[in-house]
């Protein structure tokens, strides 16, 4: 009996996959998207309490009345973050260019806590243009944003006192509604944003 179950859980969750390959592969094609994927239905961001650049208490709520792409990522990181960063301040400049309103707002929540304090962190965003946000604050409160949405971290020794942080490499775009609804998987590609975005947002 516990064989058949298994059995019957395994087949259920491949089930699942599929179904979900299915529709968001459907929805690009719909969409004619490049690179973004959507979510078969918009998803609700768990409740949190952190701070931002400005070291302002802020909520799940921040995220309301506009687009925003959000990255996980920290201020010591030496490549991915950079660069990711880098891209996105790159496509909203291009789409600026070409008269898309609105334009997305670049998040950089940090997986590093421990170093990144806001007075950080606020120097570290606007060095990607204006009206960015920063987020930080304690790793309980992280972890209950980051586990909502599937988004992986973890701290890593490198050596005595020293460590990095493995992350997950994805942007999170979350609508005006405050909502999960689409991602960008890596590597990121400016062209792929300044294609896809304004098809997302008017959907």
């Amino acid at each position: 009996m516990k064989t058949r179950n298994l059995i019957l859980a395994f087949v259920m969750g491949a089930a699942l996959a599929v179904g979900f390959w299915a529709t968001t592969n459907l929805n690009r094609s719909a969409m004619q998207l490049t690179a973004a994927t959507v979510l078969p239905s918009v998803a609700e961001l768990p409740a949190f309490s952190l701070v931002d650049h400005h070291a302002q208490a802020i909520d799940e709520t921040i995220f309301i009345g506009q687009w925003d792409l959000v990255f996980f990522g920290f201020t010591q990181c030496p490549d991915i973050c950079p660069l990711t960063l880098q891209v996105l301040r790159a496509a909203k400049q291009r789409l600026a260019e070409s008269g898309q309103s609105p334009l997305p707002r670049i998040v950089l929540v940090s997986v590093d806590p421990e170093r990144d304090t806001p007075e950080r962190m606020a120097e570290y965003v606007n060095a990607f243009g204006p009206g960015n946000l920063g987020i930080t604050g304690g790793l309980a409160e992280l972890r209950k944003l980051t586990s909502g949405i599937g988004i992986y971290f973890a701290k890593q020794e490198t050596g005595e006192d020293e460590y990095s942080v493995d992350h997950t490499a994805a942007v999170i775009v979350i609508d005006p509604q405050g909502k999960f609804h689409s991602l960008f998987s890596a590597p990121h590609v400016i062209e792929n944003f300044v294609h896809d975005l304004p098809l997302l947002m008017k959907s």
